[in-house]
C-alpha cells in the first residue's frame, strides 16, 4: 500500500513553486537591468565619439589659424626693453616727452633674425612678416622661442624648405603646431632616435613617418593623426610580437 499523502506535501510543493516564480521574476529584473546597462555603454561610446570627433574639429580649426606661422627656437637676441625704459625714465625726470618702445621693439626683434636668417643664406622679405614676438614661457633659464607670422602659407612653406641650412647651429625651424601634433611629432622623433622608423617631418602642420624598409613597399610614408597611431612602433610593442 502506498504511503499516504501528508498535509505538508503540497504545502512544501506550493513554496518551491513560488520560490521558481520568485527566482524567474528575479533574473528577468537582472537581464532587463543588464539590458539597460547595454544601451548605457553605447550611448556613452556614442557619446565619447562624438566628443572626439568635436575635439579634432576644435583642433583642425587651431592648426588651421597658426599655418602661416613658424617657431624659431634657440636663437639668441639682444632685446631693447629694459635699456628703451630706463630712457624713457630719463626723459619723464627731465620733462621730456617718453616715447612707446613697443614697436621699436618688434622691429629690433624682427631685424636680428632677419640678419641671422640672412647670414645663414636664407633670404626673407620683410614685407612678407605679418608679425613677429617671443613666446612667453615659465622657464627662465632657456631661450625664448621666437614666433613669426607670415602674410601667407608660399612664404613660410619656402623658410620651411631652407631649414636645412642651419644645420650645425643651435637654431631651428619649426611649423606652429597645436598640442595635439606638437605631441605627435615629439613621439614621432623619439622613434625616429631609436631607430624604429627611418625619418619624420610636418608639412602644412601634418606630421608624417617614414618606415624602415629597403623597398617602396615596406618604406611607406604615413601621414599620422593621432599620437596612438605611434603606439605599435614602441620598443615593448614590439617585443610582444
Amino acid at each position: 500500500m502506498p504511503p499516504k499523502k501528508t498535509a505538508s506535501q503540497p504545502d512544501e510543493a506550493e513554496e518551491i513553486r513560488r520560490s521558481l516564480d520568485f527566482l524567474s521574476a528575479e533574473v528577468a529584473k537582472i537581464m532587463d537591468l543588464m539590458g539597460e546597462i547595454h544601451t548605457l555603454k553605447i550611448k556613452n561610446m556614442e557619446k565619447d565619439t562624438e566628443i572626439t570627433l568635436l575635439e579634432n574639429r576644435v583642433d583642425d580649426l587651431e592648426q588651421n589659424s597658426r599655418m602661416n606661422d613658424l617657431i624659431i627656437s634657440g636663437l639668441r637676441t639682444k632685446h631693447r626693453s629694459y635699456a628703451r625704459a630706463a630712457a624713457v625714465s630719463e626723459d619723464t625726470a627731465a620733462g621730456r616727452q617718453g616715447t612707446d618702445a613697443s614697436e621699436d621693439d618688434r622691429e629690433s626683434l624682427e631685424q636680428q633674425v632677419l640678419c641671422f636668417l640672412e647670414s645663414k643664406g636664407i633670404s626673407v622679405d620683410s614685407g612678407d612678416i605679418e608679425a613677429c614676438h617671443t613666446l612667453h614661457s615659465k622657464n627662465k633659464t632657456i631661450v625664448p622661442a621666437i614666433i613669426i607670422r607670415f602674410t601667407n602659407r608660399k612664404n613660410k612653406q619656402a623658410i620651411i624648405r631652407q631649414g636645412r641650412k642651419l644645420k650645425g647651429t643651435d637654431v631651428y625651424i619649426n611649423e606652429n603646431l597645436t598640442k595635439k601634433n606638437a605631441d605627435i611629432a615629439r613621439k614621432a622623433r623619439i622613434l625616429r632616435k631609436q631607430n624604429k622608423i627611418q625619418a619624420t617631418w610636418t608639412s602644412n602642420c601634418k606630421v608624417f613617418i617614414k618606415l624602415n624598409g629597403t623597398t617602396p613597399e615596406s618604406a611607406k610614408v604615413l601621414l599620422v593623426r593621432d599620437v596612438t597611431e605611434l603606439d605599435k612602433f614602441e620598443p615593448h610593442q614590439q617585443g610582444c610580437q
